[in-house]
């Protein structure tokens, strides 16, 4: 963010002890002593290391030894008290009592500590600055419940944690002090983990927590292997087999899940012969007892189709198609703007064979075919599009969830031997209407999204119907500089006026939740955030069009919504990525399925009762390879607004983005414009 920022940022109450707070450590560290954790959770905080510096962070640079001020702190949370004396100092940093005395003189001396005689001990001693005891990065495992918690984590620890563990939730206050995240670490976390071995993922764990913990994995040990016990493969004679580790597995778990819907009959005590049309249904019964399938079976390849590429694939995309080639089947799980369609079609030249390619909306299908013709030698005729308004199959066919899930166009699967279906926008695969494409279990399946997950927690149905997650280090990308990382910012904002407040507080329901979204004040904010930032590219992302139209009004640019004829909103498009226009206000429409050019700034006025998805591919129109990135999330303080932009948010942040949160209140009572105003 811009220097202007921290004007509006409350420094931390340094006075303030850190057993005052409301953070989530604090409260599950007193849960965790009425449960009884074991004897692993009672571990020493740690600092984890700056991953920009070649030395872990420290308050007391010139310690080169003996007790420094960051060691000091270690032991005064390993003891779990506000003060400590010298001896019990010396008990949990190793050093004799003398030593210990002597450096926390010298600390006393230089100001960096204080102490005093009681009666119990001849001395004590505290930290002068509380604040920067209560701001730093804590770590602390409860392994019985698999929770991780960490009051302040670094960006470094947050990317981490996200290859491994699911964000639940996050407390603190509206400047992000006293920032707590709980992390779980569940069974799915463990099976989808990007990792070719079990050893990488363990490293990965390690490197996060204060010191080991033969509890928890011991448990993701044998989840990693519970994630290999059945595999499907192709039997020499063309049918399919499911084979498991141990006959006591077949038995006691395959056998009592499954019936004749699903498998003909047994082969051995370890294998049994299966239904080619149920192995969609075999993956989800034995995933929903514990145990993913393998599936290794021989894939169709199709009708050969000769494809070259006319673009040369980053680094990390070839990984991918390298991944799924090996795999056959998954989905491509990597930050907007990072290039899955242009690594979709890298599969599809690597498959060679005729190609399915399935996709949520009309415009999706069009703008399909127009990266096709632009990034392969294939020839308009040999690219076909089939939905309501045209019905065209060809080598390579672009078809509608919707119209490839009715029975009367049926015929679009079984006229051609597809070597490779694309399930693009993947995470509409659960739904009802989409299920009837998921039967396509005998062909390599890619699934495309950034965002895989759901608001009825169905997301393990993608990675069962098409395959599992690859790709999905957002941080590499980060680092490595091809996806620049958004910095994100829930604002929230006053009321503008007590007519707009007292409206609000006499109104309910679904009126009332609107009344908060269209707050007057994010007009002004609109503004005020515009003017920050003049030479940047900008969409305002709003739910209702009478607040589009009036922050376009206010802003005197274009506002395009459903309403928008198609020609008009092309033009727009077109003008925006042209830079011809700046600025641009736009409706849900934009959240999905549109050619939106990326942005250097988004601004979301409202649309905060929507999913995570939809936050997330908001805050995804700011991400590309290079430039600024800001994402500002208007909330208005005091109702739902606030849950659902943390809510919003949440999926970012499990990825190692740092969102931050400021509070705003001062807007004028007359229309003072934003130029006159600005920060």
């Amino acid at each position: 963010m811009t220097a202007e920022d921290d004007e509006h940022s409350t420094p931390p109450d340094e006075s303030r002890p850190p057993d005052d707070g409301d953070g989530v450590l604090d409260r599950l560290s007193e849960a965790a002593e009425t449960t009884g954790p074991d004897a692993d959770s009672r571990v020493p905080p740690t600092e984890v290391a700056d991953p920009d510096t070649e030395t872990p962070q420290s308050d007391d640079e010139d310690a080169d030894d003996g007790v420094s001020l960051e060691l000091f702190y270690d032991a005064l949370e390993a003891e779990g008290r506000p003060v400590v004396t010298a001896q019990q100092v010396a008990r949990r940093l190793g050093v004799t009592q003398a030593e210990a005395v002597e450096d926390l003189d010298e600390l006393a001396d230089a100001g960096r500590l204080q102490k005093v005689d009681v009666q119990t001990d001849p001395v004590v001693w505290y930290p002068t600055e509380w604040g920067q005891l209560a701001s730093r990065e804590r770590v602390v495992l409860f392994p019985k419940r698999r929770e991780i918690v960490v009051d302040n984590p670094t960006q470094y620890t947050r990317a981490r944690l996200s290859q491994f563990a699911h964000l639940v939730d996050t407390t603190g206050d509206r400047e992000g002090r006293g920032r707590g995240y709980l992390y779980r670490i569940r069974q799915e976390d463990v099976w989808q983990a990007p990792f070719d071995d079990v050893s990488d993922l363990l490293a990965m764990l390690r490197s996060v927590l204060p010191e080991r913990s033969p509890h928890l994995e011991e448990w993701v040990e044998d989840q990693w292997k519970r994630a290999h016990r059945f595999r499907l493969y192709t039997h020499e004679e063309g049918y399919t087999v499911l084979e498991s580790a141990t006959e006591s597995l077949m038995g006691n778990v395959a056998m009592q899940k499954l019936d004749e819907n699903h498998v003909y009959a047994p082969i051995s005590d370890t294998e049994t012969w299966v239904r080619d049309e149920s192995v969609a249904a075999v993956k989800r019964i034995l995933y929903d007892a514990g145990y993913p399938v393998e599936d290794d079976r021989d894939l169709e390849e199709g009708e050969h189709l000769d494809v070259s590429l006319g673009v040369e694939l980053r680094d990390y995309q070839q990984d991918w198609v390298d991944r799924f080639l090996e795999q056959r089947a998954g989905v491509l799980v990597g930050p907007p703007g990072s290039g899955k369609t242009i690594a979709g079609i890298g599969a599809l030249a690597a498959v060679g064979g005729e190609t399915l390619v399935l996709v949520p909306s009309r415009e999706l299908a069009r703008q399909w075919r127009a990266e096709l013709l632009a990034n392969t030698d294939l020839s308009p005729d040999q690219i076909g599009e089939y939905h309501g308004g045209v019905k065209e199959i060809r080598p390579v066919t672009i078809a509608t969830y919707q119209t490839a899930g009715m029975d009367r166009h049926r015929s679009l699967f079984d006229s051609r031997r597809w070597g490779l279906i694309i399930y693009d926008e993947a995470h509409h695969i659960p739904s009802r209407v989409f299920q009837r494409s998921a039967d396509l279990q005998s062909k390599h399946r890619l699934g495309l999204s950034a965002t895989p997950i759901r608001e009825d927690d169905k997301e393990a149905e993608i990675f069962t119907l098409v395959g599992p997650p690859i790709g999905t280090d957002w941080g590499k990308l980060f680092e490595a500089g091809h996806v620049q990382e958004p910095e994100v910012e829930i604002r929230y904002v006053g009321w503008a006026d007590d007519m707009a407040r007292n409206e609000w507080a006499s109104s309910d329901g679904r009126e009332r939740h609107m009344l908060a979204a269209m707050n007057p004040a994010k007009v002004f904010e609109a503004r005020r955030l515009r003017a920050r930032h003049p030479d940047a590219k900008t969409l305002i992302f709003v739910d209702y069009l009478d607040q589009g139209e009036q922050i376009a009004e206010a802003l005197d640019v274009p506002f395009v919504s459903g309403e928008t004829r198609h020609h008009h909103r092309e033009a727009y498009f077109r003008s925006f990525r042209d830079g011809n226009l700046d600025t641009l206000v736009i409706s849900r429409i934009g959240d999905e399925g549109i050619d939106l050019p990326n942005a250097e700034l988004a601004i979301v006025a409202s649309g905060l009762g929507g999913s995570r998805r939809q936050g997330s591919q908001r805050a995804g129109r700011t991400m590309r390879p290079a430039g600024s990135a800001l994402v500002y999330v208007l909330a208005t303080r005091g109702t739902s607004e606030e849950d659902f932009a943390q809510r919003q948010m949440q999926h970012l942040a499990g990825k190692g983005i740092r969102v931050r949160e400021t509070s705003h209140d001062d807007y004028p009572r007359d229309d003072t414009s934003a130029t006159e105003q600005t920060e």
